[in-house]
């Protein structure tokens, strides 16, 4: 599991995300972006965040460190805005901490050298995770010390909102993930979907079926909420590696250069 940090002060909030996620400061002097499980989206969002995020390590993008946030209901007691701390009051517990970049800025559209071929990457990984929150209006991008960083990978996975509804239950769920195809016509980096096929070549050996227990296995218990289908936290996990699985056996979603799917 991700290592666990308790916080010690909540010092602002970060206004342009919708779940509005803040600025805290953790017992290990960290400075951490905290993404709220009582926020409205709930702690699927989470689970994306952090599945969505160790892919993306594994396969050498850069994306900040992770850690579970534990946030104890003194922390409301100080905060001032009602929304703010409404928001704690609902969050206490366990919470997604992402490691704060200072002087970081989001990215303008410029890649040089070998960032074509990060962008590229950064398609795949999108393209395999279904996520649909990566267009100008909102790049979930940063440039750190002039490397590209990927954030915000709630929106991905998207398959999960439906289990709690016995989706989960249906013969072929996996398999109809696995073929959904994905267009990448909005997205901010599809001038480099020429890099695709090479990018595909090389997260070929760097991310197997093998690797996905381990990827599911740092996600907190508290977050893999109970769905008809899978009960305990292990049986969601076993969900969460069935569908990615069976998507990584196949190539039906990965898109061409003009927006379509294979």
């Amino acid at each position: 599991m991700l290592p666990v940090v308790p916080v010690t002060r909540y010092v602002t909030p970060l206004r342009e995300g919708g779940s509005l996620p803040g600025i805290v400061e953790a017992e290990d002097l960290g400075t951490y972006v905290i993404k709220f499980r009582g926020a409205g989206q709930g702690v699927r969002v989470l689970v994306a965040e952090v599945v969505v995020a160790e892919i993306a390590r594994r396969i050498g993008l850069r994306t900040p460190r992770l850690v579970v946030l534990d946030l104890d209901s003194e922390i409301a007691r100080y905060e001032a805005d009602e929304e703010v701390q409404d928001l704690l009051v609902a969050s206490v517990g366990l919470n997604l901490g992402v490691d704060f970049l200072p002087g970081s800025f989001g990215f303008d559209g410029e890649v040089g050298g070998a960032g074509a071929d990060v962008a590229a990457k950064v398609l795949w990984l999108d393209a395999f995770c279904a996520n649909v929150d990566r267009s100008w209006r909102n790049p979930n991008l940063l440039v750190w010390h002039g490397d590209l960083w990927v954030i915000d990978h709630g929106a991905s996975l998207y398959f999960h909102h439906g289990w709690p509804g016995g989706a989960l239950e249906k013969e072929g769920a996996a398999e109809r993930f696995a073929a959904q195809p994905w267009r990448m016509d909005d997205h901010v980096l599809a001038a480099h979907a020429g890099g695709l096929p090479a990018a595909d070549a090389e997260v070929r050996d760097l991310l197997g079926p093998g690797d996905l227990p381990e990827v599911l296995a740092l996600v907190p218990d508290a977050w893999l909420e109970a769905v008809p289908g899978a009960q305990s936290p292990d049986e969601v996990r076993a969900a969460y590696v069935a569908f990615l699985t069976a998507r990584l056996a196949t190539r039906s979603w990965l898109p061409l250069a003009g927006g379509g799917a294979r």
